[in-house]
């Protein structure tokens, strides 16, 4: 999300998947919440702005659910990453890529985008 939101280059391979007009595009709330935990233990700088630049974007809010947060329950010790094993829960809930530069997603039985 900070690596679209700055143009980064980093992200250049699953750009053309996020600007297709075909794919649904899901910003999960867990990514403005580690955002917003890391801004404020002073391990993160993000624009103070985040919220309405995120809205700039045609990506749909993708709010934790009980359903999500009940399916962490299920997944292997793979490792434990509080923000990424919710994400993991949730595109599987939602039958969702993820889009990451971190191959640790590809040890879940989901597909990474990157």
């Amino acid at each position: 999300m900070l690596w679209w939101l700055a143009g980064d280059e980093r992200i250049a391979g699953a750009r053309p998947a996020i600007e297709d007009t075909r794919t649904r595009v899901l910003l999960s709330a867990v990514c403005v919440w580690e955002c917003a935990i890391k801004t404020a233990l002073g391990k993160l700088r993000v624009p103070e702005d985040l919220l309405a630049r995120l809205e700039e974007f045609e990506f749909e809010p993708l709010p934790v659910t009980a359903d999500h947060a009940w399916r962490v329950r299920d997944l292997p010790a793979i490792h434990n990453d509080p923000f990424d094993r919710l994400l993991v829960a949730q595109a599987m809930c939602e039958r969702a890529s993820i889009v990451s530069a971190d191959t640790i997603f590809d040890s879940y039985e989901l597909a990474r985008v990157w």
